[in-house]
């Protein structure tokens, strides 16, 4: 009996994010894009886009009307697909719906795939309700969420990238077609070898000196009042600890005045990027608001023990006490205490610190993408059943 073939794959890739900043849902959306393409599926991103992206992004990217976000111009908020990105998908002929912002961009690609009879599929990148409470918007919650149940109701599956973060979409009544999506790290690349003392006293750091790192971007919400409390209270103890900052953002006049004696890098990439994080001793991330937690596994790729929010993201990555310490995300004193235990032992440093680089190990991303890859077939199979 002849094996039967699989059905045409043809995706077509809605975000709010993908050249325009350089954010965790780009960066991933861009490796996806590239690793498909590289299995020879086509692919068609529709996206919001500037005239000078911060990406160089992979594969085509079909542009979306949008306008700067109030507050916050680095980002974009999509006015919907427009005639010519409609035009461009109907000339695609796509066999599968991907979205990854359920924005205005993302309920138009729903409407068009309903529509078509076209599957659809989502994945889950911002944790929108936990940034409402940064920006006075708590009132917000209850609206938002009935709109994400909603729309997430009518995809065939739908990518988390942790089981704490599916636990909180099913409390929310978003339970049906879950599946776990987790990111990957480049354990090449992100590697305790690229440690370097030479770059560390070219920027002014003693040997003795004990370097806590941030790595993100420098807004609000992710826990920038802690972080700068935890570093300001261990300073005025007289304890042997400077900051990096890694990043930038409209919140960073305020942590700079917060921190005077830190450096601040900017946005760094690539290889300059891993040697920050293996250059320095403890990685604080204090941010509640993550879905997976990017940098706190390039972190523990990059053989640093790490002190993270116990929340979703960093909580299904850090090994509390083994790879690093979970604490609950505004308990500043209790943070202190673990960076002071970590500050003063430098074997318990070392050895969560190794133990952080095997566990990002098993997060290498052809082990990763090649499971989306499986959804993919999954889904359609189901439909042409």
């Amino acid at each position: 009996m002849a094996e039967r073939s699989k059905p045409e794959k043809r995706v077509a890739l809605f975000t709010g994010a993908y050249n325009h900043v350089v954010d965790g849902v780009s960066l991933t959306l861009n490796r996806l894009v590239a690793y498909l393409e590289a299995e020879d599926i086509p692919v068609l991103v529709f996206a919001p886009t500037v005239d000078e992206p911060a990406i160089a992004h992979a594969g085509t990217l079909q542009p979306a009307p949008s306008i700067p976000m109030s507050g916050r111009p680095e980002y974009r908020v999509s006015l919907g697909l427009g005639p010519d990105a409609l035009e461009a998908l109907d000339r695609f002929k796509p066999t599968i719906i991907h979205i990854a912002t359920p924005d205005l961009v993302g309920l138009e690609a729903l409407l068009y795939a309903r529509a078509w009879g076209i599957p659809v599929v989502a994945s889950y990148h911002t944790h929108f309700s936990s940034y409402l409470a940064y920006y006075n918007l708590g009132w917000a919650e209850r609206a938002m969420w009935a709109y994400l149940r909603w729309f997430y109701r009518q995809c065939k599956q739908i990518y988390v990238p942790t089981r704490s973060m599916a636990a909180v979409l099913s409390e929310q009544g978003i339970s049906e077609g879950l599946r776990i999506w987790p990111r990957g790290v480049d354990i090449d690349r992100f590697n305790p070898e690229k440690r370097s003392m030479s770059w560390r006293r070219d920027l002014g750091f003693s040997d003795d000196e004990i370097i806590i790192s941030f790595v993100s971007r420098l807004v609000v919400e992710k826990g920038l009042d802690v972080f700068a409390r935890v570093v300001g209270d261990l300073q005025q103890a007289g304890q042997p600890v400077r900051c990096l900052i890694v990043g930038d953002g409209p919140a960073r006049d305020m942590l700079q005045q917060a921190l005077p004696r830190a450096v601040f890098l900017g946005h760094l990439a690539g290889d300059e990027l891993a040697r920050a994080y293996a250059s320095s001793d403890i990685f604080l991330f204090p941010s509640e608001t993550e879905t997976f937690g990017n940098v706190t596994l390039e972190a523990m790729a990059s053989g640093i023990p790490t002190v993270c929010a116990d929340a979703t993201g960093s909580a299904s990555l850090v090994r509390d006490g083994e790879t690093g310490y979970l604490v609950p995300g505004k308990e500043a004193d209790l943070f202190t205490s673990r960076v002071l235990t970590l500050v003063h032992d430098a074997s318990v440093r070392h050895g969560m610190g190794l133990a952080a680089r095997r566990e990002a190990e098993t997060y290498s991303w052809p082990l990763i993408l090649g499971r989306i890859h499986a959804y993919y077939d999954s889904t359609l199979e189901s439909v042409s059943a």
